[in-house]
């Protein structure tokens, strides 16, 4: 029996990444779509998520597309109403906002998805098994896109908590906290933030993993051109290369696997099992992360952008 399931937020990530993918896989059907400004074709459309819950109540599940600012009340209000949650990342704009969900989902034996979608980008997992019988020695991670290719007319995300550079920043702190068996702590941040925005447009973080190797990390959000999303690990035994967001392996130099973005199927497969089994998967790792960068980095004003 398939999830009944409504969506709320049908903006760009909606329509380029969450549509195609519950189209593409079994076990899930959208039904309805709450937006102020779109609407979904062949689904009934509302205007917001009370009058979707009110207007569907046979709907399972709940995917939340808005901006991390309104996510945490729209999220409580769907587990509330009984429905099985499907966060996109950020999960919250806060770390207390999701252990909140977290503990809501578990009181109402719901479902709690926080999907951090480049875990599952194709080369991860296989990384993820490589490193786990070697000694991690450094790590270099860039993080460089265009802001303006990917979030064209979208001002929330240089308000405060709608994340800026972090909001692609937080995908590589993701794989990161999942391929490297440690903990991992902050030591140090950089955060420029432009004189007319209120989040940064690049940052660069100093971290290190609980046993002292140290991990070195510059998000950019003003690279043109071919786009790098790169995380490099220096071992006790050989070398390894995520390139392409997660999606190539290298290992000493030659390519191992290099296949195409199945992220977001992949991700709703798994929901569809989570669901099955009322089960929550809501790591924070990342968001923490994040947050100690906003808490502990050293603001640098740099110049007016244009976006």
């Amino acid at each position: 029996m398939s999830i009944k399931a409504g969506l709320v937020g049908l903006g760009k990530i909606a329509r380029d990444q969450h549509l195609p993918a519950i189209a593409k896989i079994d076990g899930i059907d959208l039904v309805a779509v709450a937006s102020r400004n779109a609407q979904g074709e062949g689904v009934n459309n509302y205007p917001d998520l009370g009058a979707m819950l009110a207007g569907e109540p046979d709907m399972d599940a709940v995917i939340l597309c808005q901006p991390p600012q309104v996510r945490y009340q729209a999220a409580r209000q769907a587990i509330l109403a009984g429905k099985h949650v499907f966060l996109e990342k950020p999960p919250g704009a806060t770390v207390s906002e999701v252990d909140a969900l977290i503990a809501l989902a578990k009181a109402n034996g719901v479902t709690l998805y926080a999907s951090w979608h480049s875990r599952y980008a194709a080369a991860v997992a296989q990384a993820k098994d490589w490193m786990a019988s070697r000694t991690v020695e450094r790590i270099s991670i860039q993080w460089r896109e265009d802001v303006r290719h990917w979030h064209p007319g979208q001002p929330w995300i240089w308000e405060a908590g709608g994340f800026g550079v972090f909001d692609p920043g937080i995908n590589a702190l993701s794989i990161l906290t999942e391929i490297v068996a440690e903990p991992i702590t902050l030591l140090s941040a950089e955060l420029e933030v432009p004189s007319n925005k209120q989040a940064p447009i690049g940052a660069t973080l100093a971290m290190a993993t609980a046993s002292g190797a140290p991990i070195d990390t510059v998000f950019d959000w003003r690279q043109t051109g071919p786009q790098t999303w790169d995380i490099a690990v220096e071992t006790s035994n050989g070398r390894l290369l995520l390139s392409e967001g997660g999606n190539t392996l290298t290992l000493d130099g030659e390519v191992q696997l290099k296949a195409p973005d199945e992220e977001y199927p992949t991700m709703y497969r798994r929901f569809v099992g989570l669901v099955a089994d009322k089960a929550i998967d809501a790591d924070t790792a990342p968001l923490r992360l994040v947050a100690d960068a906003f808490l502990c980095g050293r603001h640098c004003p740099t110049a007016a952008f244009e976006d």
